[in-house]
């Protein structure tokens, strides 16, 4: 994994190191589960099925303290989608979306939380769309929407359910970087642990930055951790002017 300093100083760019993990409700090994992502460390995670439901404060904040990092935004209000970041980065506001109820379904949403760090302001979005290949273009189409709606450059981290070549995929990924394509490591697979075969977990980012590091993390202790591996980027942010 690449480090971002030596770049920034050459580029003037900011660095910024993003986890992207689905935690898999944190039914699996709690205590790999924050090792992996203390190992990584990262200014900014996305979580994926993070807590939810019955004292979903509480949990997101303990989780996040396991992580060494503070909440930032998401939880109940986005379905279970969590924002977290560390004390070098600064969030200036907040927001939350539910997507459509489809009968039968799972509830879905995604969270967004405006950013500062270093002077680079940037969206941090994260979002977990549907297994119904039928639900997801339209989860996809209003998450699109909203990351349209923002002036900010975007971070954008997501358990699509579908690989690259799926509609919602291009959908959210239109006009944006995906940063494996970028590292040239569209053939990581992401999921599952046990029988890695497809790639479903996407980091895209606005063109302005670059793409420094890309690792999908697969070792004893992600295998331990969760059902899907954690995506690990490193970014160069543009500054202002």
């Amino acid at each position: 994994m690449s480090t971002a300093g030596s770049e920034a100083a050459a580029t003037g760019g900011v660095p910024l190191r993003v986890v992207s993990y689905n935690i898999h409700s944190q039914r699996d090994d709690t205590a790999a589960l924050a090792a992996v992502v203390r190992a990584a460390a990262p200014d900014v995670v996305i979580v994926q099925e993070a807590p939810r439901r019955f004292r979903w404060r509480q949990k997101s904040a303990a989780l996040a303290d396991s992580f060494g990092l503070v909440v930032a935004a998401g939880g109940l209000p986005s379905l279970g989608n969590l924002l977290l970041t560390s004390l070098r980065v600064r969030v200036t506001a907040t927001r939350c979306q539910r997507f459509p109820l489809t009968p039968g379904r799972h509830l879905r949403g995604a969270a967004y939380a405006e950013c500062v760090v270093g002077g680079a302001r940037f969206l941090l979005a994260g979002s977990h769309l549907s297994t119904d290949p039928g639900e997801r273009p339209g989860q996809a189409a209003l998450l699109k929407r909203e990351l349209a709606r923002t002036g900010l450059p975007v971070v954008c981290g997501a358990d699509l359910n579908e690989g690259p070549d799926g509609p919602a995929w291009r959908t959210v990924g239109e006009g944006l970087t995906d940063a494996a394509v970028a590292a040239d490591a569209a053939d990581r697979h992401t999921y599952s642990c046990a029988d890695p075969r497809r790639r479903i977990d996407a980091l895209f980012v606005d063109p302005r930055m670059a793409v420094v590091g890309y690792d999908v993390v697969d070792t004893p202790l992600t295998r331990r951790a969760s059902d899907h591996f954690p995506v690990l980027v490193d970014l160069l942010l543009p500054t202002a002017g």
